[in-house]
């Protein structure tokens, strides 16, 4: 499966796999990662607002600085994964 991801500087890049991608500052609003496999991927800066991310593999991810404001979180694998400074309000983490 290939991904296709918007950056916040409007480039767009083409992925094979998420697992370890450098997703520094893509713009995630509206993508369903639900179930995704992002272990190990760098998501600083990245705006994730209001994303699917239920049972995503997050293990390892940087989410330093990151937007998960209104993400559904539930079921994802957070292991390892840091998230300082990242905004979290209104953030479902169900079974997390």
């Amino acid at each position: 499966m290939t991904y296709t991801i918007k950056f916040l500087d409007g480039t767009t890049k083409v992925f094979e796999t998420l697992v370890g991608a450098d997703l520094r500052k893509a713009d995630l609003r509206g993508v369903n990662l639900g179930k995704v496999n992002l272990r190990w991927a760098d998501l600083r800066w990245a705006d994730l607002e209001g994303v699917d991310l239920e049972g995503a593999d997050l293990e390892g991810a940087d989410l330093r600085w990151a937007n998960l404001s209104k993400a559904n979180l539930s079921k994802a694998n957070l292991h390892r994964a840091d998230l300082s400074n990242t905004n979290l309000s209104k953030a479902n983490f169900e079974g997390a």
